[in-house]
């Protein structure tokens, strides 16, 4: 059996591969991406909300996307414009909600242009027709929380930091898993051993009680939470890693490489983590499910992100505090519930892709 029939035969291309095969096997596993309907569907709707959460500024907020003034345009969500360039007498960024600022734009003929909701996930209305938190209405489609916030404004943001939070981690902790995994699969002997056992070490670390530790000792932010997480996080991968170098370094097109005189990085990158790549891209979406749980999970509880950062786990939180106001809890879990099963199906749908029986890659 030759190298390239060996690299075909594990379920990846070799390095010398034509570039028109590595193609071919693509569209074999988009077509088997597709043929899953529940994930390919899950794919487009979560790329959808995900998508329109990335301009949360263009879709919730509290200044308006456009103003005209004296024949002049102002973009509010881009810079910030004192009050006195409206003629008023504050030189401090201007209120474009206070009655007062939006006078004096009408008053010289001028326009604005809000976006869909005109709150941000931070804006309190004071100006509730009754106590907060306030039920769903024309004002606020789904209601406030407990201090007047808009509930819509903050999911679209807390959707954004959560996946982009969860997005990082998991491609943080990926990258060292991976890395981790190939080196203890490629070397074996005493490093995989000792590799193993600092591994069982570190991941029977209770992380829930080293965070409120360290919450009492540090002031909480997105870094510090995002450093935490990925030192405990990095070990999901490494098993699968290891397993599938393991079994990849003895492959003939392996060995052909080293008596070819390449150097085990070449060999490392070229030949083996390929193979490995196929079972950790599989992985990926519920890597990125636990990483979102185990944020709003930490908000939930009151040791995540900081107070002001918009958070699902502190929405669900408000949830249990109001009992009386059931959007609050609803709304949330309907939320992070409905995009934590898209993902799910996209993985699934990503399983089936790699799979060599259904792309036509088995022997």
């Amino acid at each position: 059996m030759s190298a390239a029939d060996a690299g075909q035969k594990a379920g990846a291309p070799t390095a010398g591969a034509p570039a028109g095969r590595v193609s071919s096997l693509a569209q074999r596993r988009w077509a088997a991406f597709k043929a899953n309907r529940r994930g390919y569907w899950s794919l487009r709707i979560f790329l959808v909300i995900f998508g329109a959460s990335l301009f949360a500024e263009f879709l919730a907020n509290d200044k308006p996307l456009v103003v005209r003034h004296e024949g002049r345009f102002y973009l509010p969500i881009f810079a910030a414009y004192a009050e006195t360039e409206f003629g008023g007498v504050f030189e401090t960024e201007a209120d474009y909600r206070e009655g007062y600022v939006q006078d004096l734009v009408r008053g010289s003929g001028g326009w604005m242009i809000w976006p869909p909701i005109p709150y941000a996930h931070d804006t309190i209305d004071y100006e509730l027709p009754g106590p907060a938190p306030y039920p769903p209405s024309a004002r606020h489609w789904l209601g406030t929380d407990d201090v007047g916030k808009d509930v819509l404004a903050g999911l679209i943001y807390g959707i954004r930091l959560s996946f982009l939070f969860g997005l990082v981690l998991t491609a943080l902790s990926s990258i060292i898993g991976v890395l981790a995994g190939a080196v203890q699969g490629y070397l074996g002997g005493k490093v995989d051993l000792f590799g193993q056992r600092l591994i069982e070490i570190w991941a029977g670390l209770p992380i829930l009680f080293v965070l409120i530790i360290l919450s009492s000792i540090v002031e909480s932010n997105v870094f510090w939470l995002l450093g935490i997480l990925v030192a405990f996080s990095w070990m999901a991968l490494v098993g699968v890693v290891r397993a599938e170098v393991l079994r990849a370094r003895n492959f003939q097109y392996v060995t052909a490489a080293r008596a070819l005189g390449a150097g085990d990085r070449r060999i490392v990158r070229k030949h083996v983590l390929p193979n490995a790549m196929v079972a950790t891209a599989t992985f990926l979406p519920f890597i990125l499910t636990g990483s979102i749980t185990l944020l709003t999970s930490l908000d939930f509880l009151g040791f995540g992100l900081p107070a002001d950062a918009p958070s699902l786990g502190r929405l669900l939180a408000q949830g249990r505090a109001n009992l009386h106001a059931p959007w609050l809890g609803v709304m949330s879990f309907f939320t992070l519930a409905t995009l934590l099963t898209l993902v799910i199906f996209i993985g699934e749908a990503l399983r089936d892709a790699f799979d060599p029986r259904r792309t036509g890659m088995q022997s």
